[in-house]
């Protein structure tokens, strides 16, 4: 990854959303916002897993979208995650760099597993 002082956004080449849920209720609110958001804009809604996958320490599904939808999908779930945290982070093909100086939280946020990402 070039020096982030003269990173374009063109640099970015899709945007993931985590929904981040607990138990069988969690799961349940995931699937209504994946569905809800799946209706409203052009995303693909990815597995939901009943356990922590990769770097994400609860269960999560992954939401993945174009960078011309953040602008509106992002205040969206702001405003309809519900009680679910929710992990955003850019595609730059860095792995390291988007789960940390890429991201941002809806609601609360959640130490990551990073060690992947630095092997």
């Amino acid at each position: 990854m070039p020096d982030s002082s003269s990173l374009d956004t063109p640099h970015i080449r899709y945007y993931h959303a985590h929904l981040y849920y607990r138990d069988a209720a969690g799961l349940a609110e995931a699937q209504r916002v994946a569905e809800a958001a799946a209706e409203r804009f052009d995303i693909q809604v990815g597995r939901f897993h009943e356990r922590p996958v990769g770097p994400h320490p609860l269960w999560s599904c992954q939401l993945s979208f174009a960078p011309a939808v953040f602008a509106e999908l992002v205040p969206w779930l702001a405003l309809n995650r519900g009680d679910l945290d929710v992990f955003v982070h850019l595609g730059t093909d860095d792995d390291l760099f988007d789960h940390t100086q890429g991201a941002m939280w809806l609601g609360h946020s959640h130490p990551l597993d990073l060690s992947a990402f630095n092997a």
